[in-house]
């Protein structure tokens, strides 16, 4: 059979940091303070299960009790960001913060709180709960209207106030450029930041070429990770398409006959191990003992 992996797979630049942040953190530290993440530092459960064995914790909210915590343990926010004012109220309960958020949402928070202190409304395109989205709206008081589909363009009023629209980093690109011409139309006076991600982008293209050219796509990572659901909407539109998170998700690999032409592709949250011994499960028909866990950034 014939495997091949889309282009640009696996981890993107904001992940690779937010890692290495917490690894350098991780390691400077040698365990005189409590380590924390607001969240899980990147969607997938096999990274975060590695960290969570290093002593790192998880804590959703900083209203969560956590016992036995001083002044100076240190808390990493997540790739995906935070709103405003977990910041003060992370420094004000005496956690040391280290910012892990990816350098492209950071840019998407300093231009919504740019333009909700002139005065425009902001929209952002994207999913309502999920983190990045809810971190965004954190930077301009909270305001923003968030819409995820044409539908919601569509019942928008037209308008002549002024507009600033924002896209979640990972949003499906077909989908926004469909929703910016329809927005263009509603609202005369609007300024449109296309702040998909490159990787993104880059992503979901190598995707459509790869699923277009194969039998069958697999799309590797996180089942709460947006970006990897979204290339298997994209894969599905021209292949079979099936996503897991792990090659122990993968029971059947009878299923590919010997001419089967394979895609993988692999959410920007997939480290390259799990990409890897999904491959080899799929070319040694069977188990495969292969842990890589200690390599995230190799």
């Amino acid at each position: 059979m014939i495997v091949q992996i889309a282009k640009h797979s696996g981890f993107c630049y904001g992940v690779k940091r937010a890692v290495q942040i917490l690894d350098d953190l991780i390691e400077s530290n040698n365990g005189q303070k409590k380590v924390f993440t607001l969240g899980p530092i990147i969607h997938n459960n096999q990274v975060t299960e590695y960290y969570e064995e290093k002593g790192v914790k998880i804590i959703e909210k900083l209203t969560d009790f956590v016992d036995n915590r001083v002044d100076g343990d240190r808390l990493v926010i997540r790739s995906h960001g935070a709103p405003k004012f977990v910041y003060d109220l992370a420094e004000a309960q005496g956690f040391v913060v280290y910012d892990a958020t990816c350098p492209y949402v950071k840019k998407i928070q300093n231009t919504v709180s740019s333009y909700h202190l002139k005065g425009y409304n902001i929209i952002i395109v994207g999913d309502m709960n999920h983190p990045e989205v809810l971190g965004i709206n954190g930077w301009c008081d909270e305001s923003a209207t968030i819409m995820n589909n044409l539908h919601d363009v569509e019942n928008m009023k037209p308008s002549d106030e002024p507009f600033c629209i924002v896209a979640q980093t990972t949003f499906n690109l077909s989908t926004w450029d469909q929703m910016i011409d329809l927005f263009s139309k509603k609202l005369s006076n609007v300024i449109i930041n296309n702040t998909i991600c490159l990787a993104t982008e880059q992503r979901q293209n190598a995707c459509v070429e790869l699923s277009k050219s194969v039998d069958f796509m697999i799309v590797i990572g996180g089942k709460h990770s947006s970006n990897t659901r979204k290339l298997v909407e994209i894969c599905s539109k021209n292949a079979t398409t099936i996503h897991i998170e792990t090659k122990d998700d993968l029971v059947d690999v009878s299923m590919f006959k010997s001419d089967t032409k394979i895609g993988i592709a692999a959410g920007a949250s997939t480290p390259d191990w799990i990409v890897e011994s999904v491959i080899l499960k799929i070319e040694n028909e069977g188990e495969v003992f292969f842990d890589g866990k200690s390599q995230f950034n190799g």
